[in-house]
């Protein structure tokens, strides 16, 4: 049993791999910059806010180029970026929730949802196809759900991963996923409950 946890743990630590800085410089040029707009996107969904958006994504490339030798050259490069900037995004707002005299995160997610927000700065033409198809009724329930539960749906029902890279992404069990995301769903369809009433919907 011991050698079987011994072996586990061995297999659950990053590899760190040697590359010459031209294969560095190749990794994060043809690798992971062609998921900028991606990964723009993500953090703007779960910031609410387009100047932490940009920070979040800088902060999440130093750190890939920082940790590139952790990185598999020819695996999901996407994947890799999404699990960095969602633990950045997390530690981040702990951070700040712990700080006196901030705005909180409802305080921003109530500012998105107000008529004061710019929305045209929003380049994810994905939200802004599907607001337009079925009101701003679905994006506020999607934003209106804790931290938790609207990653797991941008993950897999807007961004399309599968349950195995969200459960890396997440760094929890595939079981923890699908039932996340089926809570996750459950509340969505609870929200927009009285909405698709008021459409006609049953």
């Amino acid at each position: 049993m011991r050698e079987v946890i011994n072996k586990t743990m061995e297999e659950d630590k990053p590899i760190r791999r040697k590359y010459t800085d031209l294969e560095r410089k190749d990794i994060f040029d043809n690798e992971f910059l062609p998921h900028l707009d991606a990964m723009y996107n993500f953090a703007y969904r779960l910031t609410f806010d387009q100047d932490d958006a940009k920070d979040l994504v800088q902060d999440t490339y130093m750190k890939a180029y920082r940790f590139i030798n952790s990185f598999q050259q020819g695996t999901n490069a996407k994947a890799w970026l999404y699990r960095i900037l969602k633990n950045s995004f997390i530690n981040d707002f702990r951070k700040k929730s712990k700080e006196p005299g901030k705005v909180d995160y409802q305080e921003v997610e109530n500012f998105y949802n107000s008529d004061n927000v710019d929305e045209s700065k929003t380049v994810d033409l994905r939200i802004d196809t599907v607001k337009d198809m079925i009101g701003d009724e679905v994006t506020n329930a999607l934003n209106s759900l804790a931290v938790d539960f609207r990653t797991v749906i941008i993950l897999c029902d807007l961004e399309g991963f599968t349950y195995e890279e969200m459960a890396k992404i997440l760094d929890i069990p595939i079981g923890t996923v699908r039932s996340r995301l089926h809570r996750a769903r459950n509340l969505l369809k609870e929200k927009l409950k009285s909405y698709a009433e008021t459409m006609g919907y049953k």
